[in-house]
């Protein structure tokens, strides 16, 4: 397809929606049920919306809809978390916020839920990068983002503890499911449609939604998804997770039976043990869902795509060169990088166990044109954070799953000339936050144009099941074809990096954190 015509059309056949901003003909505070809100981006916002409530290591329960009215003017503190130390933390964080055109309960606009990245570990929605008004605006939909419980308090397996813990493990994966179940119920008040319910992430968003995708309590509570950069293909295991949960233990020399003492110790306590080194993978200790055979009954995407969600429209997303976002081109290790030392560089960067003298070799005979750093973050980026996308999306395509649809972010940063385009770099184009805090998108008029493709994709899914760009082709096998995301441009082209798909494909790759 063309670019330019297909920008032209998105940009004219179909702008006037997109870009409309609704008028708000008054000035007072929005009023939703019980809860007040904040006028912000030209929508309603309603923020720090409590939808759970949880004991330590315990199933949440549901908030009830009747309680005392309240402002819903502010974030509430994040999950307890090793990342972000200049936000407010609070083990009680089960919180969303909504952003709506207007709250008219017959309006029944599509609702796009964001989950955020992080690994498990880490991460918020009350980031500037993810606040849901421009989208909500620009794309006339309603917009949820989600926080909840992570790394330990949200993933730590402590089952042989006893029936107590039974839902351990995969207590994180309860909180999004509890939201979910909260959007059925009161997203209509909101004026959302509770029957057209996409769900997206980037990163370790990505995977909770890919894991989502076979757990049967999530079962008809979303209709569309998108990830960005973030699959799950196999779960932790049983065995490794009760490795991680005692080299937890032992970081905080407790005793191997004494989990009531994990359980009524200081959060922050236990939060500094999560600095323990993971037996299993090496680096920081893992916590993520665990295949528990009842919550989490099958892995996601092995031996196949999940049966209970092929029928579920998908979008699945990587950008160019992943890795530049986690490995500073500027940083040591990237210091001296010269091709003596570039396989001893990337053995430890990849998931996929390969003789790297050899990738080394077949880089410089396939790009003899490349430096040492070009094949690094190459290598990096599709032998660790690409991978686990083709193989989801070749799950699907095998399974007859045809409407899936597969994008690759190369627009590079005009902000950072060394960056590429890398980790988390579409999420300001979905969200319309290019100018906020931490974007590398830039403001300029391919910027804006790029923002404008990749959110009408994106909204276009959730109002209709399929993108919002009518030429984009849907990924089948063997054309694999892929919409490649260009300087406010875009263009399908299948299999694009097919050299390098198949030299990864030479071994089984390894999720992290299985």
């Amino acid at each position: 397809m063309s670019a330019g015509d297909l920008t032209r059309r998105t940009l004219l056949g179909g702008g006037a929606a997109l870009m409309a901003t609704p008028v708000l003909a008054k000035a007072r505070d929005p009023q939703v049920a019980r809860f007040t809100g904040l006028r912000e981006d030209g929508v309603l916002a309603f923020k720090g919306i409590r939808y759970g409530r949880a004991a330590r290591f315990e199933r949440a329960v549901a908030e009830p809809w009747n309680a005392a009215r309240t402002k819903a003017q502010a974030f509430a503190p994040i999950a307890p978390q090793r990342g972000n130390p200049d936000m407010a933390q609070a083990e009680d964080c089960l919180f969303l916020n909504v952003w709506t055109p207007d709250a008219n309960p017959t309006a029944g606009r599509a609702v796009m839920v964001y989950f955020h990245g992080g690994a498990y570990a880490n991460g918020t929605v009350t980031d500037p990068l993810t606040h849901g008004g421009k989208l909500a605006a620009q794309g006339d939909v309603v917009v949820i983002t989600v926080n909840h419980r992570l790394n330990a308090l949200g993933y730590a397996w402590l089952k042989p503890f006893g029936s107590r813990y039974a839902d351990s493990g995969n207590l994180g994966q309860l909180d999004l499911i509890l939201a979910l179940e909260w959007v059925r119920a009161h997203i209509a008040e909101f004026g959302g449609d509770p029957a057209r319910v996409m769900v997206f992430g980037q990163s370790g968003g990505g995977a909770k939604i890919a894991t989502l995708m076979t757990m049967p309590a999530a079962k008809g509570l979303f209709h569309s998804a998108a990830t960005m950069s973030g699959q799950q293909v196999v779960a932790s295991g049983p065995g490794n997770a009760w490795k991680r949960t005692q080299a937890l233990m032992a970081a905080l020399k407790l005793q191997p039976d004494d989990v009531e003492m994990l359980r009524t110790m200081p959060v922050q306590q236990l939060i500094d043990g999560l600095a323990a080194t993971d037996p299993v993978i090496g680096g920081g200790l893992y916590m993520g869902p665990v295949l528990d055979m009842t919550n989490l009954p099958r892995h996601p995407f092995w031996p196949d795509a999940a049966p209970q969600s092929l029928h579920i429209p998908m979008i699945l997303g990587n950008t160019r060169e992943e890795t530049r976002a986690f490995i500073d081109p500027r940083g040591a290790k990237l210091q001296g990088l010269n091709w003596d030392n570039l396989a001893a560089r990337i053995a430890p960067e990849v998931k996929i166990d390969l003789d790297v003298d050899w990738v080394v070799a077949q880089y410089r005979a396939q790009y003899p044109q490349w430096t040492p750093q070009q094949v690094f973050y190459s290598a990096t980026t599709a032998g660790r954070s690409w991978p686990g996308q083709v193989i989801e999306a070749d799950e699907r395509a095998k399974a007859g799953a045809s409407a899936t649809w597969i994008y690759q972010l190369d627009r590079p940063s005009p902000i950072d000339p060394l960056r590429g385009a890398a980790h988390t770099d579409d999420i300001p184009y979905v969200f319309g936050t290019l100018d906020a805090p931490g974007s590398m998108s830039g403001t300029n008029v391919q910027a804006r144009m790029t923002r404008d493709l990749m959110m009408r994709a994106f909204t276009g899914l959730a109002k209709t099941g399929k993108p919002g760009l009518a030429d984009w082709t849907p990924y089948t096998l063997p054309d694999r074809a892929t919409l490649v995301v260009g300087d406010g441009t875009v263009e399908t082209v299948n299999d694009p990096r097919q050299w390098e798909r198949a030299l990864w494909a030479t071994a089984p790759y390894i999720q992290p954190g299985s």
